[in-house]
């Protein structure tokens, strides 16, 4: 799965890698981002080829919801079976998104039920996309909120010794066969692969386990690792 990921890339660089057009938004560095938190999304612009850059909440509420209470368990979606689960199956087919990214935090079990944090990369640190579903829905009285979840598949061989799964990073030569509107489920799913170029991983503080901590620290390598490791 992934719970928790850091997008610090300045605007004007996603805007060259993911090609959205309109105004820049005003966003500020997050490098310990987690659900129920707004964060950036590339989306198609409805009834046009453009892309925007917009805010959403992470944790999918479907249409159908009775509240948005669901969303705590719909960060993400697995590639196995997004076509087919009623919470997924309508945004798989119609709203599908990519989540600017420049790292992603997997866990991996140490003796004593301890568990060490490690933050995975590019081996640049460059921004790359996962693959991500959103949705709109309608509170009976209230406000629309608009919310996203990020698709996970097989961990690549490199990293899989940390997690048996990870986010679906998709190359950028998959950004437009994944945001073109009129893909079929099987195109779409022949996207949904493990990453097949080169990771980095590093173990970084434990501090990236509390939400509350979202500063340059927690992108930080730790020298020292658990001997239950």
């Amino acid at each position: 799965m992934c719970g928790r990921y850091s997008i610090t890339t300045p605007v004007e660089a996603m805007r060259g890698l993911f090609g959205f057009a309109g105004p820049g938004l005003n966003l500020q560095p997050r490098y310990n981002a987690a659900p129920t938190q707004v964060l950036p999304v590339v989306r198609r612009v409805a009834d046009g080829d453009d892309r925007e850059l917009v805010l959403l909440r992470w944790g999918l509420v479907p249409s159908w919801a009775k509240d948005i209470k669901i969303a705590a368990r719909l960060i993400n979606a697995r590639a196995e079976t997004v076509a087919e689960k009623p919470s997924y199956r309508t945004a798989f087919r119609r709203r599908r998104c990519l989540v600017p990214a420049d790292g992603f935090y997997e866990w991996k079990k140490a003796g004593g039920g301890n568990k060490q944090p490690f933050r995975i990369r590019l081996p640049d640190g460059g921004p790359f996309a996962f693959a991500g579903l959103w949705e709109r829905w309608q509170p009976e009285g209230g406000e629309a909120v608009e919310s996203f979840t990020i698709v996970t598949t097989e961990a690549a061989l490199g990293i899989r010794d940390i997690h048996a799964r990870m986010p679906v990073i998709l190359p950028p030569a998959d950004y437009r066969p994944w945001l073109d509107p009129a893909a079929t489920p099987d195109g779409l799913g022949a996207l949904l692969r493990p990453y097949e170029a080169a990771l980095e991983a590093d173990p970084v503080s434990t501090a990236v386990n509390s939400v509350r901590n979202d500063t340059p620290d927690c992108l930080e390598p730790v020298t020292e690792i658990s001997p239950l490791l």
